[in-house]
């Protein structure tokens, strides 16, 4: 009976401690500026290695290739 009573205190007291860690990972304080960083590197991140691949010589030249194609085109 004893053996029963101290398991049942035990679960309980585990079940309030789970309860409150739960609680506090609902929390988003502090969460959207660190959001918003970390999008705007990802972003920068993406546009810079955009950049290194268009202007890189063989990108380039294609893109040339293909302007010059579409502007000598006849109507």
């Amino acid at each position: 009976m004893a053996m029963e009573m101290t398991y049942g205190r035990v679960r309980k007291a585990l079940r309030g401690f789970w309860a409150s860690r739960r609680a506090g990972l609902r929390t988003d304080s502090g969460m959207s500026t660190v959001e918003y960083a970390l999008g705007l590197l990802t972003a920068a991140g993406v546009a810079a290695l955009f950049y290194g691949v268009m202007t890189s010589g063989s990108v380039s030249g294609a893109l040339q290739a293909m302007v010059t194609k579409a502007l000598d085109a006849p109507f």
